[in-house]
């Protein structure tokens, strides 16, 4: 996404809350959409079962370097979303980032500073970004 597609989402998610315009109101859809990536997650997995978790402790060898570690660490995640399963994981995505950047707006932050602090932050700490 470019600077000008990024300003103009920001902008239509301005023109298009229209009921839930309360901090606290965006704040709890925030987390309602995000509970509902998890859910539809789930259902993918357990009731569609087009993909599946396979989860066992993640080994981690001390003598090898970072990268040569990568290829061993798992997502736990196997298979592919079926239609159906990735147009509802989109879905819900987007709701989610439609609220994300609802409360930008809010709190008058640029969606497009957002992701150029954390793209930055991330080039400097690399690896270690979440440690």
């Amino acid at each position: 996404m470019d600077k000008r597609t990024v300003d103009d989402f920001q902008t239509q998610v301005s023109e298009l809350l229209i009921r839930h315009r309360s901090v606290l109101d965006v704040m709890s859809k925030v987390q309602e959409t995000a509970s509902r990536i998890n859910r539809s997650l789930t259902k993918a997995i357990t009731e569609c079962g087009c993909v599946e978790v396979v989860a066992k402790k993640q080994t981690y060898d001390a003598s090898k370097n970072l990268e040569e570690n990568k290829s061993h660490l798992d997502t736990h995640f196997n298979g592919p979303l079926c239609e159906h399963c990735r147009d509802v994981v989109t879905a819900e995505l987007g709701k989610n980032l439609f609220y994300l950047t609802a409360l930008c707006n809010i709190t008058d932050i640029k969606l497009e500073d957002v992701l150029q602090k954390e793209s930055n932050r991330l080039n400097t700490l690399g690896v270690f970004n979440l440690s």
